[in-house]
């Protein structure tokens, strides 16, 4: 299937009105829905998520492209289960305990979801206890979010509960975390931004990093 051109620039511009209306008519038509978010889709929120890492688009337009994506993944996903569509994997994602921030964790969450994944929003100021019942659910990544410097002391006990656990990876990320600060923790990737998240969550699963 051929990349569907109206429905890529629909999402990168965050038109909703106009993926939905795309959409429903490619799913009317008999169109493949996992070809359609895996050729089209993805590729172009995914470009929305590059734009952002450069700086040419900033939180609100992200957004906005996001919520576009959604709606169009909301009208394939009675398909995708129907046809056996599997994520490609589960994540469960939550800021750490005594931090009350959620754009950046949502943005992600919106991101990994028009990637391909399923997840967990576990919410905010999340004890050990929620991310142990996460992945005794079936989460294979936990994302840990952090925005204060008073609160990022809180990733590494998480980090530390999960040390003996091969099953599950963790990926840290927020405005006070580093890459180094991510080493020195033990975390198995770091995100810079929401798009760059979905980037670690892929590759600590060993999977290629930009493709769907």
């Amino acid at each position: 299937m051929p990349i569907n051109d109206g429905l890529y620039d629909a999402i990168v511009f965050g038109e909703r009105d106009q993926v939905v209306e795309i959409v429903q008519k490619a799913v009317d038509d008999g169109e493949d829905a996992a070809e359609l978010l895996n050729v089209t889709m993805i590729p172009a929120l995914r470009e929305v998520g590059d734009q952002f890492s450069s700086g040419e688009v900033f939180v609100p337009e992200m957004l906005v492209s996001a919520h576009a994506m959604q709606a169009g993944v909301d009208i394939l996903a009675p398909l995708l289960v129907k046809g056996g569509h599997e994520p490609i994997a589960r994540v469960a994602i939550g800021s750490v305990k005594g931090d009350l921030h959620d754009i950046g964790k949502n943005l992600v969450v919106m991101m990994l979801k028009g990637s391909g994944f399923e997840v967990d929003d576990l919410g905010v100021d999340c004890r050990i206890e929620t991310f142990e019942e996460a992945v005794d659910n079936g989460a294979q990544v936990l994302c840990l979010s952090a925005l204060l410097s008073t609160t990022r002391g809180e990733m590494k006990p998480v980090i530390d509960h999960f040390a003996n656990r091969d099953e599950v990876r963790i990926v840290v990320g927020g405005a006070v975390i580093t890459e180094d600060y991510a080493k020195q923790i033990g975390a198995d990737g770091f995100g810079e931004d929401a798009s760059d998240a979905v980037r670690a969550v892929r590759e600590c699963l060993g999977l290629d990093a930009t493709s769907a």
